[in-house]
């Protein structure tokens, strides 16, 4: 059977919901994120965007592009609740629901609960309740399979939706430039443009080992897509791999005792949300950025789950001890805890202070 798969995005999301919550900021270039030191954009409006604003952008750059940016602080509580309303909305047409983040899922709707006649009908009534619910747009992307569905999403936006019919995926990914595949970042998308290959018929031109010979098990994945195939099914409630907390600080972190410090300080937001979750993990990923924006990370996969909020600091100390002395100043810290498990699943690690590796 062929499948009917909804992807729904709502539109400029966090901006969104702060315009619809304050009347003064509707029609205006908003970004939400902080405008000092070394803030950046979490979320910009379509009037921003205009000017080139971006989220994950620096909020200076973002000012010397609009000056008239207006930044607000986000609000991840309303966002979460808006998010949990439009969840509800998904989940009175079927159960196959599978979120990205709290602005955009995958809907398999191939039989679904109100037994609408097409996905098209279905994702037109879904984006109508969404409205009526909170105020705010979302564009969806309807096809065949998730891939197409999440580039569908993206050619009618804002407000509006967009079909790639079966068997005709294959054409419309041929036109498209490569660097809008999502799961091909810029950077992999400039490697494919020094090999010769800009759009998605360039890509399918590539044999499948000449793919994974430059990108390796990634080129079968890009083969594929080149041919507009995805058998991935909507997984509903997939379980959360990791959990982490980062901070870009205003001012370098220039000595070992500084570093420490923050890394206690990521440490112990995470095992917060252990705590509230139930949840601990194996592996512990220390990552830092320094001034020249490298990025650096050590990990260390332990034998047990991490039992105590101290054996986590343990070994997250351990692992960005290695970077001492400093090489540079550091503007950002981060911890995360990964293949995580439920708390008493597995015996505890023993040897938390082994030798790290990078």
């Amino acid at each position: 059977m062929t499948r009917k798969i909804i992807h729904i995005d709502m539109d400029a999301f966090f901006a969104s919901v702060e315009q619809r919550d304050d009347p003064a900021l509707r029609g205006r270039p908003v970004a939400v994120g902080s405008a000092t030191g070394r803030g950046v954009v979490a979320a910009a409006s379509y009037e921003a965007r205009t000017f080139g604003v971006r989220s994950a952008m620096p909020s200076v750059v973002a000012l010397r592009r609009c000056p008239d940016l207006i930044f607000v602080p986000h609000r991840f509580d309303v966002y979460r609740s808006v998010s949990r309303q439009i969840r509800d909305i998904f989940e009175d047409y079927t159960p196959l629901v599978e979120p990205l983040s709290l602005d955009e899922a995958y809907l398999d709707v191939t039989a679904n609960l109100r037994e609408l006649p097409s996905a098209t009908a279905t994702a037109r009534e879904i984006r109508a309740r969404i409205f009526e619910a909170t105020a705010l747009t979302a564009s969806a992307g309807i096809s065949y399979n998730k891939f197409l569905a999440k580039l569908a999403s993206d050619h009618n936006k804002p407000n509006g939706q967009f079909v790639i019919p079966p068997g005709t995926g294959a054409d419309f990914v041929a036109g498209l430039e490569v660097g809008r595949f999502h799961g091909i970042g810029p950077r992999t998308a400039e490697k494919l443009n020094r090999l010769g290959i800009v759009t998605g018929a360039d890509l399918r031109e590539r044999d499948p080992a000449f793919l994974q010979a430059h990108f390796g098990k990634s080129g079968l994945w890009y083969h594929k897509i080149s041919h507009g195939e995805d058998d991935r099914a909507v997984t509903p409630d997939r379980p959360r791999k990791s959990s982490g907390s980062e901070t870009t600080f205003e001012q370098d972190l220039t000595t070992p005792d500084q570093v420490l410090e923050q890394v206690r300080r990521m440490a112990d937001q995470v095992w917060s949300w252990c705590e509230r979750t139930k949840t601990t993990g194996k592996t512990v990923v220390v990552k830092v950025r320094y001034a020249d924006f490298r990025i650096v990370t050590r990990s260390k996969t332990l034998s047990g789950a991490i039992a105590s909020h101290a054996d986590l600091i343990a070994v997250a100390e351990r692992l960005v001890a290695t970077l001492f002395p400093l090489r540079a100043g550091i503007r950002l810290v981060g911890v995360t805890l990964a293949t995580l498990e439920e708390a008493g699943a597995g015996e505890p690690e023993l040897d938390l202070l082994s030798d790290a590796r990078g």
